[in-house]
């Protein structure tokens, strides 16, 4: 068949339906159209043909382009398969939004090509009438209620404060603004630009160059963003509130803003807590052609106490984080010089918090001259945790230093003295005895109370659990005896003690992270003691972990 005559049949094909239809290529651009769907879009074939179906009609509600993720007609076209919509709004020729209900699916043109088949009618109702596009910036009562609900369930669902703005900065723009600039206040005073952001071809976009330290902030200059980062009152502004002579560096920094994103009217207000300044939250509109309003304003401090108080919290719980891993450090010991062991050690925080505090190492020389080591975790987190960890580890010292017994009774001493004196519920450890026998061989002892087997890899890169020796954990019945275990420290070997964060994952079973431990430090057995350790924490630790780790290696042999 000709092209023409194809082309002919195709027009007659899409006439003889009863709706509008237009035929879009796997590009998703349109190749024909009907009478009837020209009709509906008031807009002519020759308008239509050749643009980009998606792009030229889909419409939110306001009047916004629909991002082409969100496009179940443009999936179809590329490949999904049948869709179809009836609570969507095409854009007519006439910038008129009409309701419509559409239906894509995959077809084979007349001329053999792959093309999908878009059938669609207006929906119109009373309760879904066409309409023209709200001004740009412009909001319903219920859509600013809509989106106050909305900015305090996303800004409290997170605990981490650049993850929290960055909330903030999408949930306005490009909603309200074009862009977003947000200003914070360190403990220190200091002042740093921690965004300037603005939204392109659907994705938010930072600008670095705009952003970083900014100077202090002036005691008396009444320019909006000196007045927020006072913490004294919103302020409307623009390119001509910073041309004249600038009364502080900060307002040359504001005049170097508006000039590079062309914005013309902004809104500046303060983030203030019940306690401090924070910042300002700064939102501009460059390509939205109206000005903000009073009523706006209103609306974007609203939303600012939101984020202030989400930002506040945010604070105190890393703060907390900050305490609870700092006294978690100074808690753990310096590691003593034993003859012919070599030893170091590795504290990881958890990513999360609210994990942080609970697990611990210690070594120490006896009288005896025998080395005790110990791993543990307490169950709990932070600062309760890290005080449990610190009374358990100085009473598990105490009694070992004083009391010439094997590792099982002087854990159960330990387990006894937990119900009575320190403020642990539960708890998993291992303590062990490192001594030099009559006959030169190095010998471990040790009991394991509920903690992870520790691991014994040779020079020649053997790896085995020491699975012997096993009780329950600390704290649940302090008056059941506990096993002892012994083994040899062959010449050149490396034990491995560590607490579970560095093998437990949601995502994978602990068979599979004691494999992945045993695995890797297998494969690094003839490295040097420290690459050892930091080489076996940077691979088995799981990605996903979000426990902290404390790991102890001590290796027998020539690096002692």
């Amino acid at each position: 068949m000709r092209p023409d005559s194809a082309r002919e049949a195709l027009a007659r094909a899409l006439d003889s339906l009863g709706t509008g239809a237009c035929l879009v290529d796997e590009q998703g651009l349109i190749t024909a159209v009907n009478a009837r769907g020209e009709q509906y879009l008031r807009r002519p074939a020759a308008h239509l043909v050749g643009q980009d179906a998606h792009d030229l009609l889909h419409r939110t509600a306001r009047g916004e382009p629909v991002p082409r993720e969100r496009c179940r007609m443009r999936q179809s076209v590329l490949g999904g398969g049948p869709q179809q919509g009836d609570e969507e709004w095409f854009e007519r020729g006439d910038g008129v939004l009409v309701p419509v209900r559409w239906l894509a699916t995959p077809c084979e043109t007349i001329g053999g090509e792959q093309a999908t088949l878009v059938l669609f009618h207006p929906a119109e109702s009373p309760e879904r009438p066409a309409q023209r596009p709200p001004a740009s910036g412009w909001l319903s009562e219920f859509e600013r209620l809509a989106l106050l609900a909305e900015t305090t369930t996303v800004l409290t669902s997170t605990l981490d404060i650049h993850e929290a703005l960055r909330r903030l900065i999408s949930l306005v723009v490009p909603r309200i603004a074009d862009w977003s600039v947000i200003d914070l206040i360190d403990e220190r005073g200091d002042v740093e630009r921690f965004a300037v952001a603005h939204h392109e071809n659907g994705t938010l976009v930072f600008r670095d160059d705009l952003q970083g330290p900014m100077p202090p902030v002036p005691a008396e200059s009444p320019m909006p963003l000196s007045r927020a980062l006072r913490g004294v009152a919103s302020s409307l502004a623009g390119p001509e509130t910073y041309q004249g002579p600038p009364d502080s560096d900060i307002a040359v920094e504001q005049r170097r803003l508006f000039k590079a994103t062309g914005m013309h009217s902004a809104v500046v207000v303060p983030l203030r807590s019940l306690h401090d300044v924070l910042g300002a939250l700064t939102l501009g509109r460059a390509d939205q052609p109206e000005r903000f309003t009073a009523k706006e304003t209103a609306l974007l401090e609203d939303i600012a106490r939101r984020a202030s108080l989400a930002l506040e919290n945010a604070r105190l719980y890393q703060r907390q984080r900050q305490v609870a891993e700092t006294m978690q450090r100074h808690l753990l010991p310096k590691l003593p010089r034993s003859p012919g062991l070599a030893m170091t050690a590795r504290y990881l925080p958890a990513p999360d918090a609210s994990h942080v505090g609970g697990d611990w190492y210690d070594a120490f020389t006896l009288p005896d001259g025998a080395t005790a080591l110990a791993v543990g975790d307490v169950v709990g987190h932070d600062l309760e945790a890290a005080a449990g960890m610190a009374q358990l580890r100085n009473m598990l010292r105490a009694y070992a230093v004083s009391q010439q017994e094997p590792p099982s009774k002087i854990v159960e001493w330990l387990d006894q003295a937990t119900q009575h004196i320190a403020e642990v519920s539960m708890a998993t450890s291992i303590f062990a005895r490192v001594h030099r026998r009559t006959d030169g061989r190095t010998e471990l002892s040790w009991t394991n109370a509920g903690h992870p087997p520790p691991l014994l890899v040779t020079g020649d890169g053997e790896a085995d659990y020491l699975t012997d020796g096993h009780g329950i954990l600390l704290g649940v019945t302090p008056d059941r005896p506990r096993p002892d275990a012994t083994a040899e420290l062959p010449p050149g070997s490396t034990l491995v003690l560590y607490t579970d964060g560095l093998i437990e994952s949601p995502t994978r079973s602990l068979d599979e992270g004691l494999a992945a431990l045993r695995h890797h430090a297998a494969a690094l057995a003839h490295r040097p003691l420290e690459a050892f350790a930091d080489e076996l924490l940077a691979r088995a630790r799981p990605k996903d972990n979000d426990d902290d780790v404390a790991l102890l290696v001590v290796r027998h042999g020539p690096e002692a």
